[in-house]
């Protein structure tokens, strides 16, 4: 497992330096399946990044530097272990257009204050739905 983890970090770090250093247009990070539990400082750089698939990891927090980035249009972290969500900041994202939270464990609180304040798509499983199988 742990061995699993340390080969899951360092392709995470690629990843996010490839981004950062190509300065690239594609301006997507794809980091899904990585069994990631929160993100590297790193991300907080990445202030034209428009979208990034964080599914499938170990997230049980809300990974709050995405709300800081001004070019987010696109948050996938569908199939994680997210409770609570800052819905007052992703409410003050200007370019955020849609986010996943399909198959997490949100709390009541998030799946009724979200809606009448988010200008954007916010996906949400019915509360207790399970993930298909693998």
């Amino acid at each position: 497992m742990l061995r699993k983890m340390g080969e899951a970090v360092a392709r995470v770090a690629r990843k996010v330096n490839e981004t950062v250093e190509s300065g690239s247009d594609t301006l997507a990070l794809r980091l899904e399946g990585n069994f990631l539990h929160r993100l590297p400082s790193e991300v907080s750089t990445l202030q034209h990044l428009q979208a990034i698939d964080l599914s499938r990891n170990k997230f049980q927090d809300f990974p709050e530097q995405l709300t800081t980035l001004p070019a987010l249009e696109t948050i996938n972290l569908e199939e994680n272990e997210i409770v609570d969500v800052p819905v007052e900041k992703l409410a003050a994202m200007p370019a955020l257009q849609s986010i996943n939270l399909r198959f997490n464990p949100l709390n009541a609180e998030v799946r009724v204050i979200a809606p009448p304040l988010i200008k954007f798509d916010m996906l949400m499983s019915p509360e207790g739905a399970q993930p298909p199988p693998p």
